[in-house]
């Protein structure tokens, strides 16, 4: 149902006339009300200001994207409420930033079955050194867990995203 009520969102968005649609440079005066919802089965990555759609990317996923991330290794990206936590400019990937997974619940059930939780599931750029094109490098689930996104919205989407956004990932 969700993924319903985001892909309308994006729809409504996209109907805006160009009157109504924000500038990007204008963004940003109350930044304490950006929130980022990913739907999963759509592969898109919203960007809400005072919950209402201002931008969105097409995205990649790990290799094996359906269901919530159980364990280190799965291929699967996390689905629940985290928050952005932290930019790594060093990474081995164009840029990127932290989802803060795992949370407590996915640390307890991990205990539970006796799992390694894993962790580092970050929103980033292209791997260094490998020149996708701009379509290819969302088409495909290639990552190992995290949201992958083109390099040039990489640097769009951390000009806009503070460290602390909410983010609410559902299939």
């Amino acid at each position: 149902m969700k993924s319903v009520i985001l892909t309308l969102l994006l729809l409504l968005f996209a109907a805006q006339s160009s009157a109504e649609t924000h500038s990007l440079d204008k963004l940003g005066a109350d930044q304490s009300q950006f929130s980022v919802r990913v739907d999963k089965s759509a592969r898109i990555m919203f960007l809400l200001q005072d919950n209402r759609v201002i931008k969105w990317y097409r995205i990649a996923l790990g290799a094996n994207p359906k269901g919530h991330k159980i364990r280190e290794g799965d291929k699967r990206t996390p689905e629940g409420n985290y928050t952005l936590d932290f930019i790594n400019e060093k990474s081995r990937f164009y840029r990127s930033i932290r989802i803060n997974y795992p949370n407590s619940t996915d640390i307890a059930r991990a205990e539970r079955l006796g799992v390694d939780p894993g962790g580092q599931i970050m929103i980033h750029g292209q791997k260094n050194g490998i020149n996708m094109e701009h379509d290819e490098a969302r088409t495909d689930n290639w990552t190992d867990g995290c949201i992958a996104i083109s390099n040039d919205e990489m640097d769009e989407f951390l000009s806009l995203i503070p460290v602390g956004t909410p983010i609410e990932i559902d299939w």
